[in-house]
């Protein structure tokens, strides 16, 4: 038992003055080296945290010596005895503050080349150079905090769903490709030439046909991948929470869920979150937020211009209102003194979402400061000015458009301006609800309806009369959980009838043939006694991120990809033998350079 004879007692971090005078054995990496006459002070780390151990040589002079040798990151264990810390020397930042080891055994177990980076919390180090030394950036205590973090949420989620009475069945990580959404990973197969599976985007359909099967609550915490354009809060891979449930509404599964979240938030931060959460719906979303995934922490809410544009004489505004656009305005409460060159970066800003322009007025205490003012009668203007809630000291947005435009636009500016007057609290956890989305969304590059979710979320029923000949008009049995504006899940009640996913597949214009040979097996399964289901898939490592206040995903995975999807650890992907492609009968078509 053991490693050379040490068999370990406790961790470092966990040492404290309840163990004075007992005799511990740990193990760990050298973090720091001080000689103080004679006497070698070492700060010994392990995962969960630092102790300060002792090399006297009056004690035991061969291990002194050994001491005297060690040096940052050397892998070592020691055998000693527990005591205060002499007066004046304790340590109030440390949890093990008040104790040292005075080393009686020690063991070298590995010696360390001179380090990359140092991988002390303070240091800050380029993120690809962290990433190519994973294994050396995880030993720092933010990212080893960060990793148990995680590991403590997900075991909180599995202790709450096995006491609802979930079952933790695992679905098939190679499967078939179904393109509806995001592109798939395409994995070839050498038994079947010419033949790919997919990895699978999340466990939609095989989580459906579990309900068919009678397993009435499943879940699983699982891998998912997408191969699209990465972000900070996106990877290739991606790990979530995923159930669902037969017999239920919308209610039984959002209760569902704020019981996960109330005991991740327990479990990890200690905090105690209260459900049930507050509810909105999209459109009002849209029209107050700009956004299907509002931040309710601060006001700065949208208002809607549009009748009163239609009568303005400013051609802008009115050409926009009269053929279909909307017209928006957002007080930017006590903006005034934003400088020119603030309003024209704001301008940028909502240029990136497709606005034309951003219109703006200054209220003043006697007038009004903008281009615009002038193409406004007196009544239009205080109509503005009544809508917007305006007082002296207030700066006024306005942008005209396409809904989808105005909507993304203002509601990045809402945003930024809110970063700007630091109106968020980052100690607040704000969970919105936001239900009844459309069913559909009109992509003009495929010139079609395409499912805003998936093509298995239900209908609300009484718009079903609608799904052929005005699909706009439909609701879908959606509903997205919001953490600060972000979304950290999303779910539905499916469709458990076979002729309605049929109506569905025709709708989004999937022929018969087609939806056939894609998703035949689940409208066959479908005519066996479908129960009514629903579930919902959460985002582990988003929800992570933003319990641990990080920037980035990348910084609670063990092991991450960067933006461009790429490994720097194992430098993956990377190029195959010749004789695994024959194998596969595949050849790689280099693209042609430029010259």
């Amino acid at each position: 038992m053991g490693v050379d004879g040490l068999v370990r007692t406790d961790y470092c971090g966990n040492i404290r003055t309840s163990d004075i005078d007992n005799e511990v054995t740990l193990f760990g990496w050298v973090q720091n080296w001080r000689d103080h006459g004679g006497v070698i002070f070492i700060d010994l780390k392990d995962r969960e945290g630092i102790v300060q151990i002792v090399f006297d040589p009056s004690v035991n002079e061969k291990n002194h010596k050994q001491a005297s040798k060690l040096r940052s990151q050397y892998c070592i264990g020691i055998k000693g005895r527990v005591r205060h810390r002499p007066e004046g020397t304790v340590n109030p930042n440390l949890k093990t503050g008040e104790v040292e080891v005075v080393v009686d055994e020690l063991k070298v177990f590995s010696q360390s080349d001179i380090l990359p980076f140092p991988v002390e919390e303070y240091v800050n180090v380029n993120e690809e150079i962290r990433l190519k030394y994973r294994y050396l950036d995880l030993r720092k205590p933010r990212m080893q905090k960060n990793i148990i973090t995680r590991y403590k949420g997900a075991f909180a989620v599995r202790k709450y769903l096995d006491s609802q009475g979930f079952i933790d069945i695992e679905t098939p990580i190679l499967t078939k490709s179904t393109p509806e959404g995001a592109r798939d990973f395409l994995v070839p197969s050498r038994l079947s030439q010419g033949k790919f599976y997919a990895l699978p985007q999340s466990p939609q359909l095989f989580k459906q046909l579990l309900m068919v099967s009678g397993f009435d609550r499943y879940y699983q915490i699982t891998k998912c991948f997408r191969d699209e354009d990465l972000r900070a809060d996106r990877q290739p891979e991606f790990t979530q929470i995923d159930l669902e449930m037969s017999f239920v509404a919308e209610d039984d599964v959002m209760a569902v869920t704020e019981g996960i979240i109330e005991s991740i938030f327990k479990e990890t931060l200690g905090i105690d979150v209260k459900p049930p959460f507050k509810r909105i719906k999209y459109q009002e979303a849209m029209d107050r937020f700009g956004s299907d995934k509002p931040d309710m922490r601060f006001s700065l809410e949208l208002k809607n211009l549009t009748d009163i544009a239609k009568t303005a004489d400013f051609k802008v505004f009115n050409s926009v209102a009269n053929s279909g656009g909307l017209v928006y305005g957002l007080n930017a409460t006590g903006c005034i003194n934003f400088s020119r060159k603030e309003i024209d970066d704001l301008t940028n800003l909502v240029a990136i979402y497709g606005a034309k322009g951003l219109a703006w007025i200054k209220v003043k205490e006697n007038e009004l400061q903008s281009p615009i003012v002038k193409f406004f009668g007196r009544e239009q203007m205080d109509s503005i000015l009544k809508a917007l809630n305006a007082k002296p000291g207030d700066l006024l947005f306005f942008v005209a458009d396409k809904p989808k435009v105005v909507y993304d636009a203002l509601g990045a500016l809402r945003l930024e301006i809110a970063k700007r007057l630091k109106l968020t609290d980052k100690n607040e956890y704000n969970f919105v609800w936001v239900t009844d989305f459309p069913l559909f969304e009109w992509s003009d590059e495929e010139n079609r309806f395409e499912a805003m979710h998936h093509p298995f979320t239900s209908p609300i029923a009484e718009d079903l009369e609608y799904l052929e000949s005005d699909p706009a008009k439909v609701r879908a049995r959606a509903y997205d959980i919001t953490l600060n504006g972000v979304e950290i899940g999303g779910g539905s009640i499916r469709i458990h009838r076979s002729d309605v996913q049929e109506r569905m597949f025709r709708a989004l214009n999937i022929k018969d043939e087609e939806a056939k040979a894609k998703f035949g097996f689940l409208i066959e399964a479908l005519k066996f006694g479908a129960p009514p289901h629903g579930g919902i898939a959460l985002g582990l490592d988003r929800i992570m991120t933003l319990i641990l206040k990080e920037e980035s995903i990348r910084d609670v995975i063990a092991f991450p990809k960067t933006q461009k999807g790429v490994c720097m650890l194992t430098d993956a992907p990377n190029d195959v033998d010749v004789k695994q492609l024959n194998e596969l009968s595949l050849k790689v078509l280099k693209k042609k350079t430029e010259k």
